[in-house]
């Protein structure tokens, strides 16, 4: 699996789900258009609603409820993680990233633009909240 850059600041969704679907951020961002989801729409980083409709349309299985994040060795091999949470304005907010276990070697794909290396590991740094199991 390999990382996607979000070409929106808040695009994290999207580019999340194109690397879990192995396809390319545009393509993720038509099939979300065509789902009328779109990056600019906060609920796309406040809700998990969006991110599991437009990965059903691409065919990705994920779990049904968000489970409270424990420890990095306790993630299955394939999750939507919540980094960044935090509540603005009564409302919770994150940026979601990809958690891949891949051979023994566990990584994350963050979308954000502006990193040195959109593979991190440096797991120490990153504050999960929640994850959400992915299937396939």
């Amino acid at each position: 699996m390999k990382p996607v850059i979000q070409e929106e600041i808040s695009g994290c969704g999207i580019a999340a789900s194109a690397a879990i679907a192995g396809i390319t951020y545009a393509e993720a961002k038509r099939k979300a258009s065509s789902l009328g989801i779109y990056a600019e729409d906060p609920t796309l980083w406040s809700s998990t609603e969006h991110v599991r409709r437009l990965l059903r349309e691409l065919n990705v299985s994920v779990g049904s409820r968000k489970i409270p994040f424990e420890a990095w060795e306790r993630l299955p091999d394939k999750a939507l993680l919540a980094i960044k949470w935090r509540v603005e304005r009564g409302k919770p907010f994150w940026h979601w990233v990809v958690f891949v276990r891949d051979g023994g070697n566990a990584l994350v794909l963050d979308s954000k633009k502006g990193l040195k290396s959109n593979v991190r590991r440096d797991f120490g740094r990153m504050k999960p909240k929640w994850y959400i199991a992915v299937a396939n």
